[in-house]
């Protein structure tokens, strides 16, 4: 295995973990821009009003994309077999 073919699985690990992380990072800017909003319109400055909306929607996130995300990590883990197994 070469340089440019271990660039290339690094490149794509990180390329997963972006694709995985971002429905639960957007989300979760989604909801708090929503109460920061909401926070600058009331004038309500409670710094605890954030998580447990948050917290809400981030596992709701999880819940809704878990099987995306898990198959997402199942078609690179193959892919990553299959390297490897051409290699020896």
């Amino acid at each position: 295995m070469n340089e440019a073919a271990v660039v290339e699985v690094g490149r794509e690990a990180l390329w997963v973990i972006l694709k995985i992380a971002g429905p639960i990072m957007a989300s979760g800017l989604a909801i708090g821009l929503l109460i920061a909003l909401f926070q600058a319109l009331t004038t309500i400055q409670e710094m605890t009003l954030t998580f447990v909306p948050k917290i809400i929607v981030i596992f709701t996130a999880v819940i809704i994309f878990l099987p995306w995300m898990m198959q997402t990590v199942t078609v690179f883990t193959q892919q990553l077999f299959d390297r490897m197994i051409s290699l020896g």
